[in-house]
């Protein structure tokens, strides 16, 4: 008999086809963490809720009187790209995933304790899903006030389908497939993947249920997607800008090395005492507390309007200084150079925290105008750094960041703006900040204050 030529080449690609593995049809580097079956492979660790598996899903239950608990996998993990679904039933449910996880058996007393970078699912109105926290460490990296458009992606009591990418010292994420933080920390090189189920503050909560399915996790040949929108990104390189930032318009306004870029106010040139440049930090020096007295403050060479500035800070103890904007230098006032200031302020330990009116003159603050809304958990102490930003839009909106937190917004020129100028100390200057440009200033205010990682983005 003969035989069609056509349906000997179909049999043998069903042949093929069905002989093979479901990892030989699919060998694109990707493996499963989790068999759907039982957690082989997983450890609870650190407290006592419980972890089971129903129809290829982990469910995770919340027990009263528990720590957070984590599934952790036996295995680590260096450069990585995971994705999962995570679904919460109730808001009380916070969880989270952790990418290079640490796990110190010895910790709290012998019982266990799991730190490092987090990954938030956040059911709560705050709404910071797929934000990056440091657990036990550093707290909160990538707070979702700094993507709000992120802050919507999540749903309560359906799945969530979560990407991660930690490559390098890159941190990325993505939630439901937008993209939401970018972090860039080197703290943690490797590490186990864990899962999340919180504690509870309330005996109700308890038997409360967090699910994850569909783990799988690649390690070699990694193809990290790019993000196609401006993202803030927060940076912890010294003085170091990633190529996705310089993509974006970001450059360093201290370049870690020299005063290239900034005189002394008044002046012609870099002042040649009180400020020092060393292993990348700008410091003033302490002398004797008074405002520009000693070396005196410094500004850019250049002038801004509208533009997105971040920087970083260190205190010593009892410390005042700031960072003025649209300072003009055209008031010919003795002391520091004009501007609107964010407050650079040791809150406990320096008097002017308790002058002005409520608190408006305190750390973060639009000094004189606007006290800052924070709250004590986003203030890091002295001598640690602290993260700054000040934003100023086209339209005249303008807003105060502290370690990723927005804690003041205001509108220059708008009627209310004009109310506070006119109950303050800048009430005797003629349209107080608002020149259409002006230069960025540090203030040596005759304390010890630090700065590095300054950057600036120039907004259309």
């Amino acid at each position: 008999m003969k035989v069609n030529p056509f349906y000997s080449l179909l049999f043998l690609a069903n042949l093929l086809l069905f002989s093979c593995s479901p990892s030989e049809k699919a060998d694109d580097g990707w493996r499963d963490l989790f068999n759907g079956k039982d957690l082989s492979g997983w450890k609870a660790v650190a407290g006592t809720a419980t972890f089971d598996v129903e129809d290829g899903v982990i469910i995770g239950t919340a027990v009263a009187g528990s720590p957070n608990t984590f599934l952790i996998t036996e295995e680590t993990f260096g450069d990585f790209i995971l994705e999962l679904d995570l679904k919460v039933e109730h808001v009380s449910s916070n969880s989270g995933i952790m990418a290079r996880g640490q796990f110190d058996p010895n910790g709290r007393d012998g019982k266990g304790l799991v730190y490092g970078y987090q990954i938030e699912a956040d059911p709560t109105d705050r709404a910071w899903s797929a934000g990056v926290y440091d657990e036990a460490r550093r707290g909160w990296l990538y707070p979702l006030e700094l993507n709000p458009e992120a802050r919507s992606v999540f749903k309560l009591g359906e799945f969530n389908h979560y990407r991660i990418e930690v490559i390098g010292d890159e941190i990325k994420t993505w939630l439901n497939g937008q993209e939401v933080a970018y972090v860039v920390d080197d703290m943690d090189k490797t590490g186990f993947v864990g899962l999340q189920v919180h504690s509870i503050s309330k005996p109700e909560d308890a038997g409360r249920k967090t699910y994850f399915k569909n783990i799988r996790i690649k390690t070699e040949n990694l193809d990290p997607m790019p993000f196609s929108k401006d993202i803030f990104v927060v940076n912890n390189r010294l003085n170091e800008l990633t190529d996705y930032e310089i993509s974006h318009g970001w450059r360093l306004l201290f370049n870690g090395q020299n005063s290239d870029g900034w005189i002394g106010a008044y002046k012609d040139s870099f002042p040649d005492f009180g400020w020092t440049i060393t292993d990348g930090i700008l410091t003033i020096e302490a002398s004797n507390g008074g405002e520009s007295t000693n070396a005196g403050d410094i500004v850019t060479t250049e002038q801004f309007s509208a533009f997105d500035l971040a920087f970083e800070f260190k205190l010593t103890e009892g410390a005042n200084s700031g960072l003025k904007y649209f300072v003009t230098l055209s008031e010919g006032n003795k002391g520091s150079a004009i501007g609107l200031e964010y407050q650079i302020l040791d809150d406990e330990n320096h008097p002017d925290a308790k002058m002005g009116i409520e608190g408006n003159r305190t750390l973060a603050s639009l000094y004189d105008l606007i006290k800052a809304n924070k709250q004590p958990r986003f203030i890091k102490p002295i001598g640690e750094w602290n993260k700054g930003r000040v934003v100023v839009y086209p339209d005249n909106k303008v807003e105060h960041y502290l370690n990723g937190v927005k804690v003041v917004e205001y509108v220059r020129g708008s009627q209310e703006y004009r109310d506070l100028v006119a109950i303050s100390k800048y009430k005797i200057w003629e349209n107080f900040g608002e020149a259409p440009e002006g230069r960025i200033l540090l203030q040596d205010h005759g304390d010890q204050v630090s700065f590095k990682n300054i950057k600036i983005k120039t907004l259309n």
